[in-house]
């Protein structure tokens, strides 16, 4: 499954190519690394914020898949390829895992293409569009996936590019709705909580990055999982979901959850 993307556009700073940039990776331009190093003056640990959402990522897709048995898995805002993406992960712990990969970014869908592919047993499949659009997500990932069994909804550091609290929400609660029981809601976005420098990080992204970003309180984060059953430990910082044996715990200004669909 693909879609028709614009351009990639190595002029202006984005989102995923960042990202790539803070985890070592080599998919991004000089505009990237420029911004990247910008917030690592005054956030030094974002490359480690970096890491520990990815690694919440893997964790949590193995909990849902090993432990918890979910065989579908909808990733809207994918980012670039790197480790353990989320169909790797997946389809280790069950080879027949289905993965429908959502991102806008043209580099994005170009990459994923190339280096995204599943395991004969299992079915990987791209589709290029916007969380803004969630209908169009709905329709094109039934391509795929069967919206009659549970499905995990993964939504990592993406819901904080609709700046606007209340359409965040309907969004999230849109996809939700399309969900049937026993799905899966996992999440994680930037807080303001831990480190006041977080703030003076997100000034520098929204001046020269794209798309612009928003710092929601854990409390906001929380609130997306409404109406949804909140999985042990609830929603706290990155690191202190489910850590890995003798794994560093600090807090940071990034909080995930993991929400049961009654």
């Amino acid at each position: 499954m693909t879609s028709e993307a614009p351009e990639v556009n190595p002029d202006v700073p984005q989102t995923a190519r960042i990202w790539n940039y803070w985890l070592g990776g080599k998919d991004n331009f000089a505009v990237d690394r420029q911004v990247g190093d910008e917030i690592l003056k005054v956030l030094p640990d974002m490359a480690l914020f970096a890491r520990a959402t990815r690694a919440f990522l893997r964790r949590s897709v193995h909990h849902l898949a090993a432990d918890l048995g979910v065989r579908q898995f909808l990733d809207v805002g994918t980012g670039l390829p790197t480790a353990d993406n989320t169909h790797q992960v997946a389809q280790r712990a069950d080879p027949s895992a289905r993965v429908v990969y959502v991102d806008n970014d043209p580099h994005v869908l170009a990459h994923a293409r190339a280096l995204l592919t599943g395991t004969e047993e299992g079915e990987t499949a791209y589709l290029a569009a916007d969380l803004r659009d969630p209908d169009n997500i709905i329709a094109a990932a039934a391509d795929t996936l069967d919206f009659a069994q549970p499905i995990a909804l993964l939504l990592m550091g993406v819901v904080g590019h609709i700046t606007d609290d209340g359409e965040a929400r309907a969004l999230v609660r849109r996809l939700v709705s399309a969900l049937p029981s026993g799905s899966y809601l996992a999440l994680y976005d930037a807080t303001n909580v831990i480190d006041p420098a977080s703030a003076e990080a997100i000034e520098i992204w929204n001046r020269d990055a794209n798309p612009p970003y928003v710092l929601r309180s854990p409390a906001k984060l929380e609130s997306f999982f409404d109406g949804l059953e909140l999985l042990p430990p609830g929603l706290v910082s990155c690191p202190r979901w489910h850590p890995e044996p003798g794994a560093d715990t600090t807090e940071i200004d990034e909080f995930c959850g993991v929400g049961r669909k009654p």
